[in-house]
């Protein structure tokens, strides 16, 4: 197929029998000139001269090119009759060299225009994507005395100036004791290696920003450095969120490690409390057997006993309050819990040098939760995982969760540690049971408590990455899927 982008001058996209045509259609159209032109003199191959030159340049091949030159000494011989034949000769060799020489120009002329054609696209192709890049990213170029020179829209976005505005201005008036660079600066030649934190100012309010610097050569046409902007006030606030959601879980940590070791104390401390008041009734039966001698004591033991007794009922009534706590239950989205604490756990995936995915299927996520306490057990879990990784070259947390079955969504974390002992499944989960040195034997406890809270149940097992997998259930609600 044709293409009029490339004729003439394109690269060639024409059957090679159209390019033959070509070359007899110019062949036709000079050989008519000479006959009109006979009348007025011996032009003998001088016609034929341009039809070789546009052959040449329009079809760039050298077959048709020789074709129209053999063609034009043919029909000079057979129209120019002359006795010598070295006269002849001699002429159709030198318009041969003259024409071959000229169509050797033709095609070299031909490539430049070709190449510079592909240049010329090229660089309007790079400039396209240079405007793109430009119209999306926050840019500034400022001279040697600080004084913005060019600025991209997002640039102005972030400044708070208008279009037309600031070029000219210092840029020191939008950004607190901005100092411009100079070469010999620590990486100021490379913008990804040099940056730093400033503080710049939209009208009376101060904000955060990020500046990269790299140095134009020889201080291009005034241009002195590239800045490249960012506004750091929503990841600052993000970061924010993060730390106040850290101190929050933190509290709540606290408390429900208070809470699963007060019912484990009041478990425990219930059997002895209840042994000795009914060593103390059996004394004051035995003393009060003794007569008035021993109604003294026989009063005092009675108080015992009924403090004892008193101690008793107050435990009692502190592991009721801990069982039948009432939690405040919402509806939640389990992908917006998750990702609501990626920002926190994002800290300890850097300090801990470990890497957390997380495959949280959106659909079917709509349960019922107390959002803080499900976030505590998964930042449990999910700490876990990681101190399980210490020591480890493959360093990986994996967080999933998906809908299971019609009535459940199930969420699982697994690690690529070692795993769990055989002979400590039965015990991990128990008040004050610790496999870790300085632990305190709460977490699995705790987090095993809020599990049960929602409803579930907390169960461990082997991961296919080789550690340890614990996951739970919570109950999905349908109505407002529906909705």
């Amino acid at each position: 197929m044709l293409s009029a982008r490339n004729f003439p001058f394109g690269r060639a996209v024409r059957p090679l029998w159209l390019d033959y045509g070509i070359a007899l259609g110019a062949f036709g159209v000079s050989l008519l000139a000479r006959i009109l032109l006979e009348g007025l003199g011996d032009f003998y191959y001088l016609p034929m001269v341009p039809a070789v030159m546009l052959t040449a340049i329009v079809t760039g091949r050298r077959g048709p090119t020789l074709l129209t030159v053999m063609l034009a000494i043919i029909a000079n011989v057979l129209q120019v009759s002359r006795v010598d034949v070295i006269d002849t000769t001699a002429n159709a060799l030198l318009f041969f060299v003259v024409c071959w020489m000229v169509a050797g120009m033709c095609w070299r002329l031909r490539d430049a225009r070709q190449r510079a054609g592909d240049l010329s696209r090229r660089l309007a192709r790079r400039n396209q994507m240079l405007d793109g890049i430009l119209d999306s990213a926050p840019v500034v170029t400022i001279d040697r005395l600080g004084r913005i020179r060019f600025l991209t829209r997002p640039a102005r976005a972030i400044l708070g100036v208008a279009e037309g505005a600031a070029v000219g201005d210092p840029l020191a008036a939008y950004v607190e004791g901005f100092v411009v660079p100079r070469t010999g600066d620590p990486g100021a030649g490379d913008p990804g290696d040099h940056e730093t934190i400033w503080t710049g100012r939209r009208g009376d309010r101060p904000y955060p920003l990020r500046i990269q610097t790299g140095l134009m050569p020889d201080d291009l046409d005034g241009h002195h450095a590239t800045l490249f902007l960012t506004d750091l006030t929503q990841a600052q606030a993000a970061d924010d969120r993060a730390r106040e959601l850290h101190t929050q879980l933190n509290r709540v940590w606290r408390l429900n490690s208070l809470g699963e070791m007060a019912a484990s104390l009041a478990h425990e401390l219930n059997q002895p409390l209840s042994a000795a008041a009914n060593y103390l009734h059996a004394s004051q039966t035995e003393v009060e057997k003794a007569g008035l001698a021993g109604q003294s004591a026989g009063r005092t033991m009675g108080l015992a006993k009924a403090q004892l007794l008193r101690a008793g009922a107050i435990i009692r009534r502190m592991r009721e309050l801990l069982a039948h706590e009432s939690r405040s239950m919402g509806v939640e989205r389990v992908a917006a819990m998750v990702a609501d604490m990626q920002g926190m756990l994002g800290m300890i995936e850097r300090n801990a040098g470990v890497v957390i995915e997380y495959r949280i299927d959106d659909r079917e996520d709509i349960v019922r939760a107390e959002r803080i306490q499900f976030q505590q057990a998964m930042v449990n879990l999910i700490r876990n995982a990681v101190e399980a990784l210490d020591g480890r070259d493959d360093r990986r947390v994996r967080v999933t969760g998906a809908a299971v079955g019609s009535d459940l969504y199930q969420l699982t974390v697994e690690d690529s540690g070692s795993g769990i002992e055989t002979g400590k499944l039965d015990t991990i989960f128990r008040p004050l049971m610790t496999t870790k040195s300085a632990g305190m034997g709460l977490g699995l406890s705790v987090t095993r408590t809020i599990v049960e809270s929602h409803g579930g149940t907390l169960a461990v097992g082997r991961s296919e990455m080789g550690g340890a997998a614990f996951s739970f259930t919570l109950a999905r609600e349908h109505e407002l899927e529906e909705a």
